[in-house]
């Protein structure tokens, strides 16, 4: 048996961990659970959501760059909707605004000042697709 997998935590890279875990704190509103200056690394929450933001000299052992892009997942259009407007309000940087898009996300894009990217999304295509794959079956049914 396959055990369940949790949350994926990104490691986020940064160019200043103190910096970085500013702006994450004050424009979108996370918290910073722990912070290891002697290895450039620190652990922010909110939420579900956890992430690493990681410094050059962290990232410098494993080979890693940037910048990054996250996918957020929201439960719904006005959750998206929400959360963009939480983040105009605390002047984070923005790249878009919410839109329906016709491969069936709405979303927007934001990034931090590393240039990181985070894509805030809610499928609405799947639970319509879902619905529809219903129905067909309620019409056709299975041996009638």
């Amino acid at each position: 048996m396959m055990p369940r997998l949790p949350s994926a935590v990104p490691e986020i890279p940064v160019s200043d961990i103190t910096a970085a875990a500013a702006y994450y704190e004050s424009k979108l509103g996370f918290t910073v659970d722990w912070r290891g200056a002697d290895i450039a690394l620190a652990g922010i929450s909110r939420d579900d959501c956890r992430l690493f933001l990681a410094g050059p000299e962290f990232r410098r052992r494993n080979a890693n760059g940037g910048p990054s892009l996250t996918w957020l997942n929201l439960n719904s259009k006005a959750e998206v909707d929400e959360l963009h407007r939480a983040w105009t309000a605390t002047n984070a940087i923005l790249l878009s605004a919410p839109e329906s898009k016709p491969w069936g996300l709405h979303e927007f894009t934001a990034a931090d000042p590393d240039g990181n990217l985070f894509r805030v999304f809610y499928d609405f295509a799947t639970p319509e697709r879902e619905r529809a794959s219903a129905a067909a079956r309620l019409d056709h049914p299975v041996g009638a």
